[in-house]
């Protein structure tokens, strides 16, 4: 009788590895590479190695295979987002989720805090869930998970970032757009110190923000002081520090630009704690238009983007077919509150 499978372990061709692949190709028993993957503490941790290294080059998961059958319709959908408590994201996964049940689908939520290793397990969870497809904001990282994931046939979609080693769709706002929108109302106020607290540029929402800004200060042919740029994580951990170190810069700006609301809500915290006063001392302005941003005394002038409606077309695009066919980007809105005044002239 002829095996289905390919000499030394390697499945036919168009057919999806099977755990019998990964054992012959690994030279172990069934049963070892069961314990590999559902109980590690029962296998040495060498061998162990060895067999889920095979599985991840055979794109071997043994939820979807392991149990001898085909991917199927789940009628499950991923989601996932770096910080479940930032209102940017909690309004997005609101709009997915409203799509979701009109379409009588099911969510699983997960949040990779931006490290790469959370996210990793993330995508091996709902590869291994089957679901139909999955919307992420990617840390950038785990680019052959991804790449797996799509050669399984389910569809993705990034949000907010874009991986431009895959072919995959995206849902984003013009990032460079309302930096510039940004930077720009600064310097028609005269400021021409201003600092930048942006996210890391291996980030494309970080990169293209930066550019925004930079560009708003070439049109207007001023230089930027690269002493006012800090780049730092879109997380809590450390943007308050990050914001600490642009006021303690030698000659200080007199306006900043937050690329986000984590990074605009640290900074806020470290000109209060300073003593200092917005926008009495330092003009405030920042992406993201959340509900304290509203709230604070003087509220905070923002680039608006419309979440809600960035996770319904999320959902429609990872269910509507092949999500490599389509790509949105949509327009932010300025909206200016009391946090930037002009700049007094020297006396």
């Amino acid at each position: 009788m002829s095996d289905a499978s390919g000499s030394g372990g390697t499945p036919a061709r168009g057919r999806p590895a099977t755990m019998k692949d990964v054992a012959a190709a690994a030279g172990v028993g069934l049963g070892t590479v069961a314990r590999a993957f559902g109980s590690p503490g029962r296998v040495s941790e060498e061998t162990r190695r060895r067999v889920l290294e095979i599985a991840e080059g055979l794109n071997y998961h043994p939820s979807a295979v392991g149990r001898g059958l085909k991917r199927q319709v789940s009628d499950n959908i991923g989601l996932i987002v770096t910080d479940v408590s930032n209102n940017f994201y909690g309004e997005f996964s609101q709009g997915v989720l409203a799509s979701a049940q009109g379409l009588g689908r099911h969510v699983i939520l997960g949040a990779s805090g931006e490290d790469p290793a959370m996210e990793l397990d993330y995508i091996r969870l709902m590869v291994e869930q089957r679901v139909d497809g999955i919307i992420a904001f990617p840390t950038g990282e785990n680019i052959a998970a991804w790449r797996s994931a799509i050669a399984l046939g389910i569809r993705v979609v990034f949000a907010d970032r874009i991986l431009e080693d895959l072919d995959a769709s995206s849902i984003v706002v013009d990032n460079v757009a309302g930096a510039r929108s940004l930077t720009e109302y600064l310097l028609a106020l005269g400021h021409t110190r201003i600092g930048y607290l942006g996210g890391p540029t291996t980030v494309s929402s970080g990169s293209l923000r930066e550019t925004g800004f930079r560009a708003a200060h070439a049109d207007a042919g001023i230089p930027v002081d690269e002493a006012l740029v800090l780049r730092t994580r879109f997380t809590r951990d450390t943007a308050y520090a990050s914001a600490q170190r642009l006021l303690d810069v030698e000659k200080a700006p007199t306006a900043l630009v937050a690329a986000n609301n984590v990074l605009g809500e640290a900074a806020l915290s470290a000109i209060r704690d300073r003593g200092m006063r917005v926008p009495d001392d330092i003009s405030l302005v920042m992406f993201d238009d959340v509900p304290w941003a509203k709230l604070v005394e003087p509220p905070i002038t923002v680039i608006a983007q419309p979440a809600f409606e960035m996770g319904q077309f999320a959902t429609r695009m990872v269910l509507g077919g092949d999500a490599s066919a389509s790509s949105l980007t949509l327009p932010t809105k300025l909206t200016i509150r009391g946090s930037a005044r002009p700049l007094r002239a020297a006396v």
